[in-house]
């Protein structure tokens, strides 16, 4: 009977895709000399209670408006998924993630709303953000309201 050859097994890469990290990456701003909006929705953020050690839930939303650089996807998901198992209060944990974001980006404008599951009877929203010194935002342009169109008549 020949001797058949084992499969390999591929090699698990020093830092697998799917862990958790508290490393957040970068990229160039492709279009740094113009003020946008990038907005992150976080719908299932998990921490728990450092009192109780029970799991707490956020919707988090993050609106920043970048300077040279902008967070990674992939590298945030990771960073939020960090927190599943550790105890943290839901105003220190909401402000530690907008310092970690300004800390790798230093972005012109942040702010993260959590709006956190009810806990006793009780919702709890935490607004947290960063404003770089001496950015201004443009003046908010107000365009005319028109009724959707749907292509039925009367």
């Amino acid at each position: 009977m020949p001797k058949t050859a084992t499969p390999k097994q591929r090699q698990m890469p020093v830092n697998p895709p799917t862990a958790p990290s508290k490393e957040l990456h970068v990229f160039p701003n492709p279009h740094a000399k113009r003020d946008y909006v990038i907005q992150f929705q976080i719908p299932e953020f998990t921490c728990n209670c450092p009192l109780t050690g029970q799991p707490d839930f956020a919707h988090l939303t993050i609106d920043m408006v970048a300077d040279k650089l902008c967070v990674e996807l992939k590298s945030l998901k990771m960073y939020m998924w960090s927190f599943r198992n550790e105890g943290a209060f839901h105003e220190k944990v909401t402000n530690d993630i907008v310092d970690a974001i300004v800390k790798v980006t230093d972005p012109r404008f942040i702010r993260i709303t959590a709006k956190w599951f009810v806990r006793g009877g009780i919702y709890t929203n935490v607004v947290a953000e960063h404003r770089k010194k001496g950015w201004k935002p443009l003046p908010l342009v107000q365009l005319p309201q028109h009724d959707a169109a749907n292509g039925l008549l009367g």
